[in-house]
């Protein structure tokens, strides 16, 4: 509750902040964000480890990915839950990789043993959860081939899967890949191809 909040966090040491203040220098910070994208737990390439992925989105609609590991994932199951409000304070921020394309955000958190999280409920005597999140531009399938010389555009399209073809490797290359098939509302089609890890079926 707020009590033990502020025992842990006094407010003089504290800099509440947005996701676009962090940086990995940032020290003492602490950030309101709702959980708007979970991922289901998944294994590494090397086999090594388990990860989760997770979207956060803070009061200003700023997005940022956060990552779990094996423990981790297993301590939080029961208190991260989609469209949840939390505090979050000591998350580790590094530089997000480029590997598989443009990430949403220059910078991406992983949560672990030293990261705080407490929920905020509708009962929170000083916080309030945050609203359903907002931040959906729908494009239309007739314009995605008009999108198509930007490769870093995002996009946020609403379709229902036709076809979700199984994982395989393309060609005789190691990079695995998955064809979906999608429609709009007005009936369109079109053939996506997921690449490595946007591959697996969330």
């Amino acid at each position: 509750d707020t009590t033990i909040w502020l025992t842990i966090f006094p407010t003089n040491m504290v800099l509440r902040v947005n996701i676009n203040q962090i940086e990995p220098a940032t020290r003492d910070w602490i950030c309101k964000v709702q959980i708007v994208e979970i991922g289901r737990p998944r294994e590494s390439l090397d086999k090594k480890c388990t990860f989760q992925n997770l979207i956060l989105e803070d009061e200003e609609e700023c997005q940022i990915k956060a990552v779990m590991y094996t423990d981790e994932i297993a301590q939080y199951a029961a208190t991260l839950k989609l469209l949840n409000t939390y505090l979050i304070s000591t998350a580790k921020v590094k530089v997000s990789p480029t590997s598989y394309g443009k990430p949403i955000h220059k910078f991406q958190w992983t949560l672990d043993k030293e990261t705080v999280i407490e929920q905020i409920k509708e009962s929170h005597e000083v916080e309030r959860p945050l609203p359903p999140p907002t931040k959906l531009n729908i494009t239309s399938f007739d314009r995605l081939p008009h999108l198509m010389v930007d490769s870093t555009a995002e996009i946020d399209i609403l379709a229902i899967i036709l076809r979700c073809g199984p994982q395989k490797n393309a060609g005789r290359s190691q990079h695995r890949c998955r064809e979906i098939t999608l429609c709009d509302n007005q009936r369109n089609q079109f053939l996506f191809t997921l690449w490595e890890d946007f591959g697996e079926i969330e």
